[in-house]
């Protein structure tokens, strides 16, 4: 399996823009599909954006389009996502995950994952 390692979340202001990353390490990171998901306390986690091995294919929950961007660099081994006009609803750790088959948006649908990131967005 693929060993994942999210970084950059923090205190912003509503209004205001963070970027997440998340470093792979162990295999070879375009054999997967990646993904953010995000989890709030006593909420299920739920998908926030998906991208496909080589990046042409990305997909993003509703409540996230149009603010937020997932990217990757297979040079690198990394997967990023920029989120843009954040929300305090937009609070939650946030979760770095790699799929290796399909193109599935279920946690289950995804093998590996991170540590997670705290977001905390303030009004």
């Amino acid at each position: 399996q693929v060993q994942l390692a999210e970084s950059g979340g923090r205190l912003v202001q509503a209004g205001g823009s963070l970027r997440l990353s998340c470093s792979a390490s162990g295999r070879t990171f375009s054999n997967y599909g990646m993904g953010w998901f995000r989890q709030a306390p006593g909420k299920e986690r739920e998908f926030v954006a998906a991208i496909s091995r080589f990046g042409g294919v990305t997909e993003y929950a509703d409540s996230v389009k149009g603010r937020f961007t997932i990217s990757r660099d297979n040079a690198k081994n990394t997967v990023d996502l920029q989120m843009n006009s954040l929300k305090p609803e937009d609070t939650s750790v946030y979760y770095c995950a790699a799929r290796l088959l399909g193109d599935g948006r279920r946690p289950a649908d995804f093998g590996s994952w991170g540590q997670g990131t705290q977001v905390t967005v303030s009004s």
